[in-house]
């Protein structure tokens, strides 16, 4: 099951995907909820798949949009947590030790634009505007912080499903001081989408998704998920020894080898970046500065 958000008559809904046309440049399906995927995670304790089986009984209309109408997976996620060093190849490239403990950084909401969004990059911020293919994970049931007990079986259960993020990165600005937090947080530039695959039907690490990154039609990143050195079970149970994971907060994975920083290959005007997990569907960015 694949559910989008999607902007209806001013409301924001959640919509079951039926067929895509690339083509087209088109999505196709029924409308589950009136809400978004966010609300209705947060809305309903028995999960995502009840509450959409139950409002395609009640609703279920048709619908056809372009996939530059979709909104983000989860519009405002109250908490996501970046992972950065997460795949070996890239720890090398960056010229980092591989870490003991997952690298963790903090994305604002304010990051997050749609997966078809165009970005824009203020003259101070263009320098070294990079590009980061990540895997992304939705948060579907609550796990409670302060706990050193979390088990894999409660932290793969926590977890509602994936989708396809840009950590988009201003390099020059991230390594500023120690802290990142500088470089990855550009207002509405994290493309993140463009549905959201259900957890229950798809498990992209263990079906060994690969994740693609083009620039321009150009292969720049293609990496096994299964290469993760900290998978997503592991940071659910990482995370939870100091902070609750609320439903519809996200985790960000890593990226893997072949970001522009490791080429001094940065991002200009007029660039398009596409980002593609296997079964997860794909983000696309054009860069404006």
């Amino acid at each position: 099951m694949k559910l989008a958000t999607v902007p209806i008559n001013g409301a924001k809904c959640t919509v079951l995907v039926e067929d895509v046309d690339y083509q087209a440049h088109t999505m196709s399906g029924r409308v589950a909820d009136r809400r978004s995927i966010g609300d209705l995670l947060r809305g309903n304790a028995t999960g995502l798949r009840p509450a959409v089986d139950s409002g395609l009984r009640r609703d279920g209309d048709p619908i056809t949009v372009s996939l530059d109408e979709l909104s983000p997976v989860v519009r405002r996620p109250e908490k996501i947590f970046c992972v950065g060093l997460n795949y070996r190849e890239h720890i090398v490239e960056m010229g980092h030790p591989v870490p003991d403990h997952p690298t963790l950084f903090v994305k604002y909401p304010s990051a997050v634009t749609s997966p078809y969004a165009e970005v824009t990059v203020p003259p101070a911020l263009s320098a070294k505007a990079d590009y980061e293919g990540e895997l992304a994970v939705v948060i579907g049931t609550r796990v409670a912080g302060g706990r050193d007990d979390v088990s894999a079986e409660e932290a793969r259960g926590a977890i509602a499903g994936y989708a396809v993020m840009n950590d988009f990165s201003q390099r020059d600005w991230q390594y500023r001081t120690q802290q990142w937090l500088q470089g990855k947080n550009l207002d509405a530039s994290s493309g993140f989408g463009p549905w959201l695959t259900l957890a229950d039907d798809y498990d992209p690490v263990e079906a060994g998704a690969v994740l693609r990154t083009w620039v321009n039609g150009e292969l720049r990143q293609e990496h096994s998920t299964a290469d993760l050195v900290f998978p997503p079970v592991e940071l659910v149970r990482y995370i939870a020894n100091f902070a609750s994971l609320e439903p519809g907060d996200v985790i960000v994975t890593g990226t893997p080898e072949g970001v522009g920083a490791g080429s001094d290959r940065f991002l200009a005007d007029g660039d398009v970046v596409r980002i593609e997990v296997d079964g997860l569907g794909a983000v696309e960015s054009t860069i404006r500065m």
